[in-house]
Order: C-alpha cells, then structure tokens, then sequence
C-alpha cells in the first residue's frame, strides 16, 4: 500500500508525487526524476482503457517501466465501467504498478467530448460506478481519484467526493479549477482546504504550485497532505530534491547532465513505442535514423528545460540559442549545444 508506506515515514510526512501529464510523464520523465530523487511516488501519464482492451501494443507498451521508477502509480481514463476495469486488470497483470489512478480531472475537449476526464463530473453516479468495478477489479492495490472542482460549478466537488470515497477511492488529489476554467485563472486552494476537510482518505493539493518554495504555502493554506506537481516539474525535474533539501541551485553542468541523460532514455522509450504502433512503416530504418524521428518530439522537454525560469539567472546570447535548440535534429547536434550552454554561462 504506497499511500500507507509513505505517510508511514513519520507523523509529519506529506506525500510528494509527480502529476500524470500527457505525452510527458512517460518512463524517460519518470527515470530522471528518480535519478535525482526527492518525489515520493510517480504517476504515469494517463492511456486510454479502450485501447488498452483492444490490445493496442502501443498503448500497453506505455505503461512499461523500468524497476526504478517505483513506486508508480498508473493513470487511466475512459466512462464504461465494465471497460475500465477491465483495462485496470490487464495493466495491473502485465505492469504490476503499485496504484491505478482514474482520470476525472482533464479538461481537454478530445477527452470531454467523449465522456472521459472532468467530463464524468457531470455524472457523479457514473463515476462512482466506475470506482466500484475498477476497486472490484484490482483488489488490494490501491485506487486513487484526480479531479477538478467541478464541470462549471465551483462546488461540485462537495458533493463528488464522498461518493467517490462510499465508491471506494482509497486517495483523492484535486486541482483547484473547473473544467470551464481550464487552466486559466489561478487554482482556488480555499477551496481545495474545504475539500480537505470533506475527504476522509488521503488528499492531494494540485494547481499552481510551480516552484518548490511554494510547496509549504500550498500545505499551509490546504491542510493537504500532500501535492501533486504538474508544470512545476516540467523542465526542471529538480523539483522535488530542490523542496526536500530547501536549496534551488542546479548549475548549468548539472542542467546538460540531466538533459542529455533525459534525451537518450526518451529517444530509447520513443523509439521502442513507434516500433510497436508501425512496424510496417518503419521497416528498414537504421537504428540512428529511429533517433533522429524519436529526438524530435524530445523537443518538447528542451522548450521547457530553458525557459528563462527554469534556469533561474540570465544568459546572454540565450533567445538565439535556444531557437537553434527547439530545432534540434539529433542527440548529436543537442550534445553540441548543451556544450555551447555551459560555455556561455561561465
């Protein structure tokens, strides 16, 4: 039971978890935030159950990872119980992660407009029916619940909550939203406090906690007990050392370390799942040319890895650097330029 094992440490401890994010949280993301250390447990990015029943080796090839990244907790999204649990149980037998999470939060519309997501707020009935056969599903391990304040109401969540936990949700994290408002606006953590005070299982803080100096504030004004970081680490997987050891320096040869190490795990990960999905169009590629297509969608993590701040001081020359970087067409060329950054910061 990770959530037992953690809040187990001492009477004080507050959970630390990395966010699923899409096309983020994937293993690469997750081995480099182990590496440094400091999280408590990671969330996978979320897959999709239908997929998954469907014996998509794609799909079900991302939810691989390595023994390092445990303890893990995987996410999952769709609006069919039967289908849910189903998916829960294949993913519990070919992974063994320590925890299933159900997606109720996204807000993004390609998940709404089917009923996935935040979307199930609307049908607390539906949701609570989707807790009970997946807890039915994977038995001891333990089912987790990530959601918004609400679809448009800002207090739905009053009344979501304790379904979700009669339902079976042994940990819930909210982020402090609607679905309406997006990602715009700022999270409301009184609300997420009053929720806190609704819940009756472990609760997570999400929303708005973007440096780890902001964690304790976070904690303070929720009662949570813990927090899910989301943006906060992306590009800086830091972030968890950063808040444990109360100290924010990461220079810039630890900074290309990181990245470089970041980029050949992806470019690995990457490589391997698009070998899955198209074995047919990619058939008589080299190995390097499969890096060459996986560093680009590395590309990503580089734009957020040295946004001005990420790093946390200024460099000069970085604005015509960095759009040299975001074009990177192999690990080769990245090695390059991580070199010319840590000559132009000294």
């Amino acid at each position: 039971m990770w959530i037992q094992d953690i809040q187990n440490q001492s009477p004080e401890k507050k959970i630390l978890a990395l966010s699923p994010m899409a096309d983020m949280t994937d293993s690469a993301f997750c081995q480099v935030i182990r590496d440094i250390g400091g999280a408590d447990i990671v969330y996978r990015e979320m897959v999709s159950s239908e997929a998954i029943v469907r014996d998509n080796e794609k799909t079900l090839g991302m939810t691989d990872f390595v023994e390092g990244e445990r303890p893990i907790v995987q996410q999952i999204f769709g609006a069919d119980p039967k289908t849910m649990a189903k998916a829960a149980e294949i993913v519990m037998n070919h992974a063994h992660p320590e925890g299933i999470d159900i997606n109720m939060g996204c807000p993004v519309y390609k998940l709404t407009s089917n009923f996935n997501g935040a979307a199930l707020m609307k049908d607390a009935e539906l949701a609570a029916e989707i807790v009970r056969e997946m807890k039915q599903a994977i038995g001891d391990t333990p089912l987790s619940v990530k959601i918004r304040l609400g679809w448009d109401d800002p207090d739905t969540f009053k009344t979501f909550i304790p379904k979700m936990e009669e339902a079976g949700a042994q940990l819930i994290t909210m982020h402090g939203r609607t679905k309406a408002q997006g990602y715009s606006g700022k999270s409301d953590w009184e609300r997420i406090r009053q929720a806190k005070e609704i819940a009756t299982v472990p609760f997570l803080a999400n929303g708005d906690i973007h440096e780890w100096h902001q964690v304790d504030d976070a904690l303070k004004q929720t009662g949570a007990d813990g927090v899910l970081i989301a943006r906060g680490a992306l590009g800086n997987p830091w972030f968890f050392s950063q808040y444990v050891n109360q100290d924010g320096t990461v220079t810039p040869e630890e900074r290309a370390r990181v990245i470089l190490k970041h980029a050949k795990l992806h470019v690995a990960h990457n490589a391997r799942l698009r070998m899955l999905s198209s074995m047919g169009k990619l058939k008589g590629l080299t190995e390097e040319e499969l890096q060459d297509k996986a560093i680009v969608t590395f590309r990503k993590h580089l734009s957020w890895y040295f946004k001005s701040n990420k790093i946390g001081f200024d460099v000069p020359g970085i604005k015509e650097w960095r759009g040299r970087l975001v074009r990177v067409q192999s690990i080769d060329e990245m090695e390059k330029l991580l070199k010319e950054f840590v000559e132009m910061c000294k």
